[in-house]
């Protein structure tokens, strides 16, 4: 399968997933907002946790910024509803299971680990602006600050 890379000034593809606490979420849902999708490699591990409640303690700046917070792993709805009462998240977490979203989104990457080469999420961000088109992209995220970083770029917006 041939890498998909997104770019900014590119339309966002449109998804529908699943949704911790139940429901689903689409893309559309959001029309005419910003849109914060990040993408994140697993519940409960320790930079995904930092990221996740990172965002959760912005939410509210986020909010008044007009944007909404999206996070997408592969992880089963029911371990997002785990993860959100364990650390008291506040964004919505969205299922992904089949990464089809993720490898229309270019962030399903092969990856290696002690060796071993495996197939999983590389921790991407992505702003959509209000007309539905990709703003930024933030491949290969390091957590420390980078939800004061996103904030920042959707303030200028």
């Amino acid at each position: 399968m041939a890498e998909i890379t997104i770019e900014a000034g590119a339309e966002a593809p449109e998804f529908t997933l699943p949704r911790d606490g139940g429901g689903e979420v689409s893309l559309s849902d959001h029309a005419g907002e910003i849109v914060v999708l990040y993408f994140y490699p697993r519940d409960d591990t320790s930079g995904c946790t930092k990221q996740a409640i990172a965002f959760s303690e912005h939410l509210e700046a986020f909010t008044e910024a007009g944007a909404v917070i999206l996070g997408v792993s592969k992880d089963s709805v029911s371990k997002h509803d785990k993860f959100r009462d364990k650390h008291g998240l506040k964004v919505a977490l969205l299922s992904d299971e089949e990464h089809d979203v993720c490898e229309r989104y270019g962030v399903w990457k092969e990856k290696s680990m002690y060796g071993k080469t495996f197939m999983g999420i590389e921790r991407t961000t992505v702003l959509i602006g209000r007309d539905g088109r990709i703003v930024r992209v933030w491949p290969k995220v390091k957590v420390p600050g980078h939800a004061e970083e996103v904030l920042e770029a959707v303030r200028a917006l």
